[in-house]
């Protein structure tokens, strides 16, 4: 057989497509994930550990202030030992002076989990190729996910703004709520973690809003429908899981611990 012959042959073997086995073995897709999901999994691997340092962070932190263990009912915020997160978080909008430990904070986690609910639906609904399900479904994921980000921005601001009745700091001084420099609850630290990691999570939801966004308009203009499927949306979906995930972690170290 010629050299021409030979070549040719071994070319029409490489261009037969070899049936999917499920395990990576150099030719199939690993475990039939497209190269969009394994990047956007490696990804996430990536920001999981930046939160776990972050929160690790916050633990040490913890760890290394005393805390409070008088009464719990006698409770007065001070800078001599970390706050307990129910006398911190116990406020609702709209009721004001009404002592409602952790009921916002709840409220929010139920938000986030109803918005997993329905990003799990958008992408069942993509796999269906059901553009007008996928639609409705994402557009119930922003409207969850913003009102997270609003709720997040409530209590931000009161969190800044502080009590009423402030708290009388070592200078004799009274001040009410926190910032970068002071803390009205506590050490400066409790407010300076606070600030820095539900904030770096209130910009993962945001950026998945903007994704979510884009989807949305993309369904509707009929994007994924002309590419014969809806992959996007399921990575998409995946990142938004993945920042619900993490807020289950942020809500256990801050407000439960």
């Amino acid at each position: 057989m010629s050299t021409t012959s030979t070549t040719q042959t071994l070319h029409n073997n490489a261009s037969i497509e070899r049936p999917r086995s499920g395990t990576w073995d150099g030719g199939n897709e690993p475990f039939k994930a497209s190269y969009g999901k394994l990047m956007m999994w490696f990804f996430l691997l990536s920001d999981a550990f930046t939160f776990a340092a972050f929160l690790t962070t916050y633990g040490l932190m913890r760890h290394r202030h005393l805390a409070y263990t008088g009464d719990h009912a006698k409770f007065e915020f001070s800078t001599a030992y970390w706050p307990i997160p129910d006398k911190v978080f116990n406020s609702f909008p709209g009721l004001h002076g009404m002592d409602l430990p952790l009921a916002f904070v709840a409220l929010m986690t139920m938000i986030l989990i109803f918005s997993s609910v329905t990003m799990v639906l958008a992408v069942e609904a993509g796999h269906r190729m059901d553009k007008a399900d996928v639609q409705k479904w994402l557009l119930w994921t922003l409207l969850f996910g913003a009102t997270f980000v609003s709720c997040q921005a409530w209590e931000w601001s009161h969190f800044i703004h502080g009590t009423d009745a402030g708290t009388k700091m070592l200078d004799g001084t009274i001040f009410h709520g926190a910032n970068l420099q002071m803390n009205q609850y506590g050490p400066v630290l409790f407010a300076d973690l606070f600030f820095f990691i539900t904030g770096f999570h209130g910009t993962h939801v945001f950026s998945g809003l903007v994704l979510l966004t884009w989807a949305f308009i993309a369904t509707t203009n009929g994007t994924f429908e002309k590419r014969g499927h809806y992959e996007m949306v399921e990575k998409i979906g995946l990142y938004w899981h993945f920042v619900d995930l993490v807020w289950v972690f942020v809500f256990t170290f801050f407000y439960l611990v």
